[in-house]
Parts: C-alpha cells; sequence; structure tokens
C-alpha cells in the first residue's frame, strides 16, 4: 500500500494512493498518519477496510502533497553509509554505524521549497532511503528481528550545509542537518509487502535536470536491518520515528558540482518509492 498525506501545511488528511490513480479517503479511520496510527495497527486496519470496500475515494487534483509521516518523534540519519560516498568524501568506511540526528521540523512535503539558510554557501543535496518505524524497536535480538518494526519506506533529501557542519560543527554534524526545511519526504510511504528487497532499490538525483547521484541500496555499507538492530542497542525506536539511511557519491560536496543556490531546482528518486522536485528559494 501507498499512504499519502495531503493538505494544507499542519492540516494534512490521510489518503491511501490506490491503483490507477484513485485515491481513499482515511480520516473515517484515523485522523493522520503518524506514531499513534502505527502503534495502534493502522495500517492493517486501513488493509482490511480498503478489501471489503469500505473507503470513500477522493479527488486530490490540486491538493498540496505533504510528508507521507506526521512530525516524528526522531529523526535518525546514518552518516557514511556507501563505501562511493565516503571515498568522495576522503574518509575511510566506518567500522559501525555513524549516527547523528536531525530536528523533526525539518520534515516537509516533496514538493514543498526547501529554504537556503541565512549565510549558507555549501548546501548540499542527499537523495536517501528513508524508513519509518511501526513497532517499538528496543535491544532487538538481531537483525532479522528488524524487518517486523518497519511501517514502510519513502524517498527523503537529508540536504546538508557543509561549512555548518564541518567548519562549524563544534564537533558534530547536526547543525549543518537542521536547517528548517532540510528534510523533504515522500510522496508516499510504500509498506514492506511491496518492497520485498530493500536492499536492490535505485536511488538518483538531479539538480536543474542535470544528473547528481546514481546508485543502488545494494552498496550500502549496513544494509536495513542492520541498522534497525543496531539502532535499538543504543536507543529506543518509536513508532513514526524516521531513519534516513545514508546517501551515495555525487554529491557536492565530492567538488565535482556546484551547491545549491535560490533558483535550483533539486530532484531525488528512489525507484518504486516515487520521486521528488523541491525549488530552493532564500530563506
Amino acid at each position: 500500500m501507498k499512504l499519502m498525506r495531503i493538505g494544507p501545511a499542519g492540516a494534512e488528511r490521510p489518503v491511501l494512493a490506490g491503483v490507477g490513480n484513485r485515491f481513499y479517503s482515511l480520516t473515517a479511520l484515523t485522523s493522520d498518519i503518524d506514531g499513534a496510527f502505527f502503534a495502534s495497527g493502522g495500517v492493517d486496519r486501513v488493509r482490511a477496510a480498503h478489501a471489503a470496500g469500505r473507503l470513500t475515494s477522493v479527488d486530490i487534483e490540486g491538493e498540496r502533497i505533504g510528508a507521507p509521516v506526521a512530525r516524528p518523534g526522531a529523526v535518525l540519519c546514518i552518516g557514511m553509509n556507501y563505501a562511493a560516498h565516503a571515498a568522495e568524501t576522503g574518509v575511510a568506511p566506518p567500522a559501525e554505524p555513524v549516527l547523528f540526528y536531525k530536528a523533526p521540523n525539518t520534515v516537509i512535503g516533496p514538493y514543498d521549497d526547501v529554504l537556503i539558510p541565512r549565510g549558507s554557501r555549501r548546501t548540499d543535496w542527499e537523495v536517501e532511503l528513508a524508513v519509518v518505524i511501526g513497532r517499538r524497536a528496543r535491544y532487538l535480538a538481531s537483525p532479522e528481528d528488524a524487518l517486523a518494526c518497519v511501517a514502510g519506506y519513502a524517498v527523503a533529501n537529508d540536504l546538508s550545509e557543509r561549512e555548518f557542519q564541518i567548519e562549524r560543527s563544534g564537533g558534530q554534524w547536526s547543525k549543518g542537518k537542521s536547517c528548517e526545511t532540510f528534510n523533504p519526504l515522500g510522496p508516499w510511504l510504500v509498506t514492506p509487502d511491496e518492497i520485498p528487497d530493500p536492499q536492490n532499490l535505485p536511488l538518483r538525483s538531479w539538480v536543474n535536470g542535470q544528473p547528481r547521484q546514481d546508485s543502488s541500496t545494494k552498496d550500502m555499507i549496513f544494509g536495513v536491518t542492520r541498522l534497525i538492530w543496531y539502532l535499538s542497542q543504543f536507543t529506543v525506536l518509536d513508532p513514526g520515528d524516521l531513519v534516513n539511511t545514508g546517501t551515495p557519491h555525487g554529491v557536492a560536496l565530492s567538488g565535482r558540482f556546484p551547491y545549491l543556490r535560490a533558483g535550483d531546482v533539486v530532484e531525488v528518486e528512489v525507484v518504486g518509492l516515487g520521486r521528488q522536485r523541491n525549488r530552493c528559494r532564500e530563506a
């Protein structure tokens, strides 16, 4: 299934994206797609209602598409999780996953404007596979237990301000990662039954129509199940939390491409999960 949220920012409504450009309202089942929805078996309720023909079709033409998950409790991000990306930044592949956090209020819709921060000279793009947690993950016994905790997958752009992240970091990365609008998400949340192998998904990015990143999740150093298991050894992952799993090579930090400026259009795609398009403007 593909779950969406449509409507003005802060007043989105939950929708199921069906087959053949048909959409169904979920407001009779839930007020939103959030942690409470996942924790209460919301995905199963939607599946059952749809199978029984109890959902009302809706027209979403002209509606804003929001992030497919309401503001998460936590946005956990993995750095340097593709060997080629580590190489282009001049560091060795990590022996353990590198964890940093983004502010939850960075999450915006897949077609909303991205704001270039005041004073920024090095705003960068990062296409990523995002994992939404559907069940509490705490001290999981093995990576094999991780998939039961996954509500679904989405496209994310883990935007970064590299000067804030590196030269002005103070020793950690979140300063360059938590600028407003720095986590476009969606257009959909795709449930795991439609993604049989999250480690075999092509992912790409473009700036002003020009190709930038072109890779596959099969090149991750640490795969999805290992990441969820690993994170659960250090922190509790709650329903509705978001995990960004890292970006492949082809970012501006490589020195091969210019950084983003106002007026640029950045697009990112994970095959099977949809494509985003965000115009950049000054904050």
